[in-house]
């Protein structure tokens, strides 16, 4: 193998490069989450101890995952959707630092990812892009229009299981939140940490008769252009798509 970026990036994030963080420094923590215009209509979602019991044993979901690309016309329900986002980014708790204690583990509680939503097939929601506002368990609309599953679509080289899913889970990550306190070395946490996410989508799929194509072929600047996102401080880092099995 020759030299190249993704070498000199493993290297160059070597603790001794690290230098003084922004913790250190005293700046300040970035906030838990991004803002969103205070006059926006939040959907609320069923609180996590109201949801339906979704047993699963689970020797038996590890087993059973596959990457399922092919998916039933089926809707899921907006209870549904709710354990699939509690499983990978739902809040249990916040602490006095304050941080976020979540359902997944994150490099220093620093939980640096925002989920878009891409919503075809969910019962009671209108098509369109949304985002989970985790401190508020609850859903910001941001394109209730279906127009954006072409875009994001064609930003992903076309691989159809997106425009079929009936949600694609889209995790952004906001550099700064891990950056603080790790600096460059943030970015080889952002990347494993996007693991840990995904993986609880794999197995919560599972409790639904549900299956997911994780996805990291994607066109950047296309992808970050129909999201409206800078690409630098905010930027696609991790998709999957979601459906009913056929």
């Amino acid at each position: 193998m020759t030299n190249g970026i993704g070498k000199e990036f493993m290297e160059k994030s070597k603790p001794q490069y690290m230098g003084e963080s922004y913790q250190r420094q005293g700046i300040q923590m970035p906030p838990l989450e991004l803002a969103y215009d205070p006059t926006a209509s939040l959907i609320p979602l069923p609180e996590a101890d109201t949801l339906p019991d979704y047993p699963i044993d689970l020797r038996k979901a590890i087993e059973q995952r596959v990457s399922l690309r092919k998916y039933s016309g089926e809707n899921l329900s907006v209870e549904e959707l709710t354990f699939l986002l509690w499983t990978t980014q739902g809040i249990k708790s916040v602490s006095n630092r304050p941080v976020t204690l979540r359902t997944v583990p994150s490099a220093g509680a620093r939980h640096a990812f925002e989920t878009y939503l891409l919503v075809n097939r969910v019962a009671g929601l209108m098509p369109g892009l949304y985002r989970y506002i985790a401190l508020e368990h609850a859903l910001l609309p941001l394109f209730e229009d279906s127009a954006i599953n072409q875009k994001i679509t064609e930003a992903s080289y076309d691989q159809q299981q997106i425009k079929t899913s009936a949600v694609t889970f889209i995790w952004v990550a906001v550099a700064e939140r891990m950056y603080w306190r790790y600096g460059e070395r943030g970015y080889r946490y952002m990347h494993l940490d996007a693991g840990h996410v995904c993986q609880n989508l794999y197995l919560a799929a599972e409790a639904i008769n549900s299956g997911v194509c994780a996805i990291a072929a994607f066109d950047d600047d296309k992808l970050h252009a129909a999201l409206g996102l800078d690409g630098q401080e905010l930027f696609v880092i991790y998709m999957a798509s979601l459906g009913k099995r056929v």
